[in-house]
């Protein structure tokens, strides 16, 4: 009876295995192989347009409209030249400084300030434009989201970030946690082969595209700021990756000798011309222990040795071992009376102690609570600030039983919370790119230094050139330089 059993068992398996793999399979756009699929194209897009905007909130959209349409009208006009020319192909720019870019199931395109920086022609855009076209052509992501549902694997920040608090800690949505699974790098390789010829296609040398690997590889980037993971983070380095690109660019150039390549480094450069570089503190900084947010108009410590990340819908603030975590964001309450009572309900946390209170003269309540997770219970110190007319969520939590031991450090920071009215730390601004011509033949490190770079940023801008700094330069060589 048991091998009975078993038998049947096993026969029921098999066939809702079968059953699975005739509906969840699909054919492949670009090698026309049935593979395994839990999204149909309807169900890209719509993933695609419930992520968009949450994308956009955690990380900011640059609002350099020109930049901006320049951007999506050459993503779409190669969008038309790749396997899937149908999908509604959308290209954004983000307000990061983090070198990187990625997509989204359903044809949404993201690249940030930070590697428009780093690129040094419209052939190099193309190679990376191409790249992602090549992960959404080849449903690289959507495949990764089956993959992901299939396991029924839990997404997040980790443990500490548990479920209660997704509403707060905004990168713990399954759509943009999907974004920072590392594809393969057979993966990497299909993308960097298919953004060769998408931007061959459209009439770039893809030889240009291995450049930006190589700036990557002399940057070393493996972590970002403002949440987001730099380019090697996402996107695994294939061995022999550059080599590999020039080969196929080459090869694709034998086979069309006919076909004339651009590289349009001069246009691409024109329209980097005040391009904001690096962190913009406008958006908050640190300095020292104090965090300033001139927008804002607010400023608090930081815990000594704590680790900030600061993001356009949140600071973060948390221990190395991430042991405890300080949360600050804005809520969309009348009042903080209001906010409190609307996290009570939503965390459904048990309340230990509540008060209003004034906090530099600032309207507030004050509460601690518990709430339960997988994880076990978390101590909560809540807060809800009222400042010119916005309400202020302080959520600074740990395992119950640590809660003690830090909660000075909540309290420090929470509690020196007020308003920013130093000027200095006001009308701060940002670096930004100047486009300027070499004035005569020579080195590029003549050049720099004849524009004031200061000696230990030599490298740095010889990086962010794409050259060495004994490259010759003709007379009239555009160049970027930081400027502030």
């Amino acid at each position: 009876m048991k091998r009975r059993n078993a038998a049947l068992v096993s026969a029921a398996f098999l066939a809702a295995i079968l059953t699975v793999c005739l509906i969840s399979c699909a054919t492949n756009p670009v090698t026309q192989e049935r593979e395994f699929m839990l999204l149909s194209e309807s169900d890209e897009l719509a993933l695609g347009r419930q992520t968009d905007p949450q994308i956009l909130q955690s990380y900011g959209h640059y609002t350099d409209q020109e930049l901006g349409a320049y951007v999506d009208a050459m993503g779409r006009r190669m969008g038309a030249l790749s396997h899937r020319p149908n999908l509604d192909y959308s290209f954004k720019v983000l307000d990061s400084p983090v070198v990187n870019a990625f997509a989204v199931p359903g044809g949404f395109v993201y690249l940030t300030r930070g590697i428009l920086a780093y690129l040094n022609d419209e052939a190099e855009l193309a190679g990376v434009i191409g790249h992602e076209l090549g992960h959404i052509a080849a449903r690289h992501s959507a495949k990764q989201y089956s993959r992901t549902q299939a396991a029924q694997l839990g997404l997040g920040l980790g443990a500490i970030f548990s479920e209660v608090f997704r509403q707060y800690a905004g990168l713990a949505q399954v759509g943009i946690s999907m974004l920072f699974l590392s594809f393969s790098r057979e993966n990497e390789r299909q993308a960097d082969d298919l953004g060769v010829l998408y931007s061959s296609k459209a009439g770039y040398d893809a030889n240009q595209m291995a450049n930006l690997f190589v700036t990557l590889e002399r940057l070393n980037p493996s972590q970002g700021q403002d949440g987001l993971p730099a380019w090697f983070s996402t996107h695994p380095n294939p061995p022999d990756r550059i080599v590999a690109i020039r080969n196929a660019a080459r090869e694709w150039q034998e086979a069309n000798p006919q076909v004339p390549l651009q590289h349009n480094r001069d246009a691409y450069l024109r329209r980097l011309d005040g391009l904001i570089f690096g962190e913009d503190p406008r958006h908050g900084y640190v300095d020292g222990q104090m965090f300033y947010h001139p927008e804002l108009r607010f400023q608090f410590p930081v815990p000594a040795g704590w680790q900030l990340n600061n993001t356009p819908s949140q600071v973060q603030i948390f221990t190395q071992a991430q042991d405890a975590v300080i949360l600050l964001s804005l809520s969309q309450a009348a009042s903080p009376a209001a906010a409190a009572q609307a996290f009570v309900v939503d965390a459904q946390a048990v309340v230990v102690s509540s008060e209003a209170r004034s906090i530099n003269g600032l309207a507030a309540e004050r509460l601690v609570c518990d709430v339960g997770t997988e994880q076990g219970v978390l101590r909560v110190l809540a807060c809800f600030i009222r400042k010119d007319g916005l309400v202020y969520v302080f959520l600074a939590y740990t395992a119950q039983q640590q809660f003690s031991s830090y909660l000075p450090a909540f309290d420090q920071s929470i509690g020196q919370f007020r308003n920013l009215s130093d000027p200095a730390r006001i009308n701060v601004k940002p670096q930004r790119l100047a486009v300027r011509k070499a004035s005569g033949q020579g080195t590029l490190r003549r050049t720099l230094e004849g524009y004031g770079v200061a000696r230990d940023k030599l490298e740095a801008h010889a990086i962010l050139n794409g050259m060495r700094l004994d490259d010759e330069l003709p007379a009239g060589t555009l160049i970027k330089i930081v400027v502030r």
